[in-house]
């Protein structure tokens, strides 16, 4: 019996971890994200994007322009890979794309304006500038690395749906409509948090149905577990409308619009505006608060469609719609799988471990950082409360850093993503490089705060980046003897 308790608490753990993180983080954010990664493929001109993200551009351009596009996007490590996947399969090289991919989560404008009030300026400006030199590091490697495959990819066939050379104007207003419904649905600011007016819907019982939900599916919120509210069903079941919806709707829709189209479309309308609210249960009815977010998503979505019906040929729509829903059908499935995950091994992994692994700046400590940021993962912003609690239990500032740079970076569900879109070796490749760097970059900065000279962390650094030479000088020497064979064929 108390192995089918514990049984019982994983499961629970699982669900909940998934339920919350569907109802609160995937509508407002993800979606846009994936409607974006499908415009993207579909409309913008390859030209646009390998102009600047392209193989060929100089790095000293795409590099710090995709560092420069992923410093406005306040989204987490699932909501930015659809992104990824978009600029990736429009001709972005590797590099510049892993650069957008590691540095977006990590060093975005809200994540380090929110560190540095809670935590301290000195762990924000760590932040961000540990993530420009390890994130450009990153993809400069993950680039060197693959290079071979990558040249073949560039001397490929164009993918996606080829538009003119250049960004016409309607393509600009369109994506950036796309892109302020994303931050309007993830910005925390007073005009969008705050309500103008609220509705009482009669719905007598939602206080006891809210119990229930909490008795079914309980939750810490000191472990950073959010639990399923009554909002959060509603929209789960929305989100199951659309899913069931949208498999003949988006998924036929490249052979022409159905009518299970517009209802796929209008649920998805529907369940945005609802996740936009604020809703209280109480014993004699529901309470929800029109929030300026809600005003805020339903004019972004008006504008979406005028733009659309007026600017936009129906067999450009189509393409949107069909590579939207294929990246849906990609990843989606992967995502639900990761983040169930979490919430089982979260119940696995005792807290106090990690206290005492990572109390003191060890290389062991560091390590147990980053293994903390990768296992028990927590969406956009809610890494920095939970790294001000690690603070607070004793955690040294250096595996703190460690644990800032892996936690936004890298997940279970993540990881599986990313696999999907660029396989396993370079995915794994790439996870393994987050590791080092942040392991790296807390023991660096654990050392500068325990009053190591300067002259000692150069010494750290140099050692490093000797290290990091020699691995890189064999790999290059190794690819040069795999391509000579091929080059004199």
């Amino acid at each position: 019996m108390v192995a089918i308790g514990y049984v019982v608490r994983l499961l629970q753990s699982g669900l909940g971890n998934l339920g919350a993180y569907l109802a609160a983080h995937v509508l407002l954010c993800l979606l846009p994200a994936f409607f974006i990664a499908g415009a993207m493929a579909a409309l913008i001109p390859k030209e646009s994007v390998t102009r600047f993200l392209g193989p060929r551009a100089p790095k000293y351009v795409s590099f710090p322009a995709a560092a420069l596009a992923g410093s406005v996007l306040a989204v987490c490590s699932c909501t930015i890979v659809p992104l990824f996947a978009g600029i990736y399969k429009k001709g972005a090289g590797l590099g510049p794309a892993i650069t957008f991919l590691f540095f977006a989560p990590a060093a975005n404008i809200l994540a380090l304006a929110y560190t540095g009030v809670l935590i301290g300026g000195d762990i924000a400006l760590a932040r961000i500038i540990l993530s420009l030199v390890f994130g450009i590091g990153i993809g400069l490697i993950m680039a060197l690395i693959f290079r071979r495959s990558e040249a073949d990819r560039d001397r490929g066939p164009a993918l996606g749906f080829e538009g003119g050379g250049r960004m016409t104007p309607r393509l600009w207003a369109f994506m950036i409509l796309l892109a302020a419904l994303l931050i309007a649905g993830t910005l925390k600011i007073g005009l969008l948090t705050g309500h103008v007016a609220q509705v009482n819907l009669p719905i007598a019982g939602m206080d006891r149905f809210q119990d229930t939900l909490f008795r079914l599916v309980p939750f810490d919120a000191a472990k950073g577990e959010e639990g399923i509210s009554a909002q959060g069903a509603i929209l789960i079941g929305l989100l199951a409308l659309i899913g069931l919806s949208a498999w003949r709707g988006l998924g036929k829709v490249d052979e022409g619009f159905n009518r299970w189209t517009g209802v796929s479309l209008g649920l998805i309308v529907l369940t945005l505006a609802l996740a936009a609210t604020r809703m209280e249960p109480l014993a004699a009815g529901l309470q929800v608060f029109i929030t300026g977010r809600m005003i805020a998503v339903l004019l972004l979505l008006a504008a979406l469609t005028f733009v659309t019906r007026r600017y936009f040929a129906a067999h450009e729509v189509q393409e949107w719609l069909w590579e939207t829903w294929r990246f849906v059908r990609q990843i989606f499935p992967l995502l639900v799988v990761g983040v169930f995950a979490v919430g089982v091994i979260r119940q696995l992994i005792r807290p106090e471990w990690i206290f005492a692994l990572a109390g003191r700046n060890t290389l062991l400590g560091n390590l147990a950082g980053v293994v903390f940021g990768v296992f028990l993962y927590f969406p956009t912003l809610v890494e920095v409360p939970i790294a001000k609690m690690f603070l607070g239990l004793g955690m040294h500032r250096g595996p703190l850093v460690a644990y800032l740079m892996a936690d936004p970076e890298l997940s279970l569900q993540s990881i599986l993503m990313i696999s999907a879109i660029i396989g396993r070796a370079r995915a794994w490749t790439y996870v393994a490089l987050v590791a080092v760097f942040s392991t790296v970059s807390g023991l660096i900065y654990g050392a500068w705060v325990d009053g190591a000279s300067l002259w000692l962390l150069a010494l750290y650094l140099l050692a490093s980046l000797a290290l990091l030479a020699i691995a890189l000088y064999l790999v290059d020497r190794r690819g040069r003897r795999v391509l000579t064979p091929t080059e004199g064929e």
